[in-house]
């Protein structure tokens, strides 16, 4: 296969697999009180643990504790996963978490309060402006409302909220108006419309693509490298409104190459390795072709954000900032994991402001495609957007916890990015291009992606999506 080479400078990311970490498996066996229910041995000290192991022992407690679990997060200042627990008269379930390497925090909300309690807000008080998801570290629902929602709707979201009961939610005002990103820098274009490229993906059928936002995908159905430029990449899938906010776009040329990399500019690039399942407290960098680089923590994970264009449920809520020209950009980790696709959000990066992303394990396995160039590398990753059994490393080339990519672990598209900036944190020069720039959001295609195309660096990482 021969590479095409993009003539844009475009952010290209593109990841081995979702990853399966084996380092909190070898955790898990140890987590199990003797058989009278007594613990074997004195409580074991919190464990440090990278980000990503985090999470993998987040998901394998969940499990394990059943009922008794009520969420987690990573402390990133010690370096721990924090387990919140309602232990009633079971003390084992603080034994057999705190065995498993976690700090246990006893707490009042279980999760299927914590759900009911959504549901309720889903049921009266869907209003467009507003948003809510799970607060692990204050085991409470947080409640987020933008500066339209007022008067009559204030009052609607507010005796909501207190019907909930003490302790269950708290709302926040936000300055800014929920919208997605649809303008920006450097990016794909298709038609009016101007979005981010996300990662370069192995779509089912072997063919080169890329993920970006859905509300681009509705909005146009092919996609170029370059304004009033020929499209490059065509819609194949788009999801939104509803669950999530992401598409799927193939290249035109099934000869697109791409490297699993994302170009932050003045010459440095971040090798991205695996696509992550976000935890509430993690550090992560976003890329976009107008605002280049900018970084923040994860809130909240399950968010539902309703816009204008209706209500999508599933998105991580961040505290990232990001502006039109940013959607369907990449979200990722200093240590090269694939997060997150930039849906939309309020506020700037001069004030600051919510931002919202799609997971992208979750849009992996929607349109079942894997990230880079698949399992060309012998092995293959655990599935589309699946990881390979919780705690099983990737032996004999599978990536179940090895962390290693799929096959050539290329991204599709291509390019340099533009902006500047290391990952460090630095934001690349506004206006700068990081991969393609979300296309103007609106509604599903068919059901599939609308818009196609990726921009000239197809897998380029773009930032967020505002809808107009």
């Amino acid at each position: 296969m021969s590479h095409k080479r993009i003539p844009k400078r475009k952010v290209a990311i593109a990841a081995g697999s979702v990853v399966a970490l084996g380092a909190a498996a070898i955790l898990l066996p140890n987590a199990n009180a003797s058989q009278d229910g007594s613990s074997d041995n004195t409580a074991a000290a919190p464990r440090t643990l990278k980000a990503g192991d985090a999470s993998d022992l987040a998901s394998q407690l969940a499990g394990l504790l059943g009922d008794a679990f009520a969420g987690s997060y990573y402390d990133s200042d010690s370096q721990q996963l924090v387990v919140n627990v309602i232990s009633g008269d079971n003390n084992n379930v603080i034994v057999q978490a705190e065995k498993a390497g976690a700090k246990v925090r006893e707490v009042d909300n279980s999760i299927r309060e914590l759900e009911a309690g959504a549901q309720t807000l889903k049921s009266e008080a869907t209003i467009p402006g507003t948003a809510w998801a799970v607060d692990p570290r204050t085991n409470k629902i947080l409640v987020t409302a933008d500066s339209t929602v007022t008067g009559a709707k204030w009052d609607t979201l507010e005796s909501t909220v207190e019907s909930l009961g003490s302790g269950m939610a708290t709302i926040k005002k936000s300055a800014g108006t929920f919208k997605t990103f649809l303008s920006g820098g450097d990016a794909i274009f298709g038609g009016g419309a101007r979005c981010s490229a996300g990662f370069n993906v192995t779509a089912g059928d072997g063919s080169p693509a890329f993920l970006t936002a859905g509300h681009c995908g509705v909005a146009e159905a092919a996609w170029s490298d370059a304004q009033d430029g020929e499209p490059i990449a065509t819609v194949d899938q788009a999801t939104f409104p509803g669950d999530g906010d992401f598409a799927l776009v193939k290249y035109d040329d099934p000869a697109t190459v791409a490297p699993s990399d994302v170009n932050v500019g003045g010459g440095q690039t971040v090798a991205i390795s695996q696509a992550a399942d976000a935890t509430v407290g993690l550090a992560v960098t976003r890329m976009g072709s107008t605002t280049g680089l900018s970084d923040g923590e994860v809130l909240g994970l399950d968010a539902t954000v309703n816009y204008p264009e209706g209500t999508v449920t599933g998105l991580i809520q961040t505290n990232v900032c990001a502006e039109p020209g940013d959607s369907g950009g990449s979200l990722f980790t200093e240590d090269g994991l694939a997060i997150g696709l930039t849906s939309g959000g309020s506020g700037d990066c001069t004030v600051g402001g919510e931002t919202f992303f799609q997971p992208v394990t979750t849009a992996l396995a929607a349109v079942g495609a894997t990230l880079g160039a698949g399992d060309a590398a012998g092995g293959g990753e655990a599935g589309a957007g699946e990881e390979a059994g919780a705690g099983e490393e990737a032996g004999a080339g599978e990536e179940a916890g090895a962390g290693e990519e799929a096959g050539a672990g290329e991204e599709a598209g291509a390019g340099e990015e533009a902006g500047a900036g290391e990952v460090g944190g630095e934001e690349a020069g506004a206006g700068e291009e990081v991969g393609g720039e979300e296309a103007g959001a609106g509604q599903e295609v068919g059901g599939e992606e609308a818009g196609a195309g990726e921009e000239a660096g197809a897998g380029a990482e773009d930032g967020l999506t505002e809808t107009h």
